[in-house]
């Protein structure tokens, strides 16, 4: 690899873009014999009244029910959990993929993941080895490995923190020490000229409208099957708040990909030259 490559980041929602629908709608939902739209409802009511954030009400309510059935909610049935999870098309050899199209442009891809969906989940998923990062929500758990209380909660609005953490070299939650440190972006270990985000829709336009906002490209991603998802996508595009839109399919021949692709030979193409006027 040569000594100039190009580093770029990829952050990906999870939740409707590279898996369909809700990750907890998968297994963990069905195992408990409950209903998907009645689960959310009462997450919803739990939000309204207590006014409390949508994604601590959602966690601590996957904890009680599983306690009224008797169900133990331990770190390993979270990952088992995730193993169960079905992505949309291309997604299991995409990574690798990309990655390889990364490599003859002289670029290297890093893949991070962000989002409210709960990281032992998707670290239990087929895909978690590809992921420097996965910046989700999760449990604290005890010394049983049970899950006793949320221990991080990644609403929509927050998960533009996320992308300065990318952005920065922070590969924790925890650690805030540089995340309000003034470094210059090009001192920085992937300036947000070369971030790209993917997501879904309006839970993610906050994170789309500050990575456009500082510099880097935001995709919106729909489910090929459903409609009403395109539609959204297509308002994103008018209302300036995405670059792109294209159906969540991940295969080589896919517009999502060939995207990508142009992505990564305008970033390459674009640091090559600001060495060039510095030589």
């Amino acid at each position: 690899m040569d000594k100039k490559a190009v580093r770029i980041a990829i952050a990906y929602d999870f939740d409707g873009t590279l898996a369909p629908g809700n990750m907890q709608e998968h297994s963990f939902i069905p195992k408990l014999g409950l209903d998907n739209e009645e689960f959310w409802a009462e997450s919803n009511e739990e939000s309204r009244k207590h006014d409390m954030d949508d994604i601590l009400s959602y966690l601590q309510l996957m904890l009680n029910k599983a306690k009224e059935k008797n169900i133990s909610v331990t770190r390993k049935a979270l990952l088992d959990h995730g193993k169960k999870i079905q992505f949309f098309k291309g997604i299991e050899q995409y990574f690798d993929a990309i990655d390889q199209y990364g490599l003859k442009k002289n670029a290297i891809i890093e893949h991070h993941i962000i989002s409210s969906g709960v990281r032992e989940i998707i670290q239990g998923t087929s895909i978690a080895r590809h992921f420097k990062n996965i910046f989700a929500s999760g449990y604290v758990f005890n010394n049983e490995d049970v899950a006793i209380w949320p221990a991080l909660a990644i609403n929509y609005t927050n998960k533009t923190q996320y992308l300065f953490r990318i952005n920065k070299g922070i590969n924790n939650s925890y650690d805030n020490s540089l995340i309000n440190k003034f470094v210059v972006e090009e001192k920085r270990p992937i300036p947000f000229s070369r971030m790209i985000y993917i997501g879904d829709g309006e839970t993610d336009v906050p994170a789309m409208k500050m990575i456009k906002f500082k510099g880097g490209t935001a995709i919106a991603v729909y489910d090929p099957d459903k409609e009403k998802g395109k539609r959204v996508c297509e308002d994103l595009i008018k209302q300036n708040r995405a670059d792109f839109i294209a159906p969540a399919d991940y295969s080589k021949d896919s517009k999502l990909f060939k995207i990508l692709g142009h992505l990564i030979n305008r970033m390459v193409e674009e640091e090559h030259l600001k060495l060039l006027k510095i030589g």
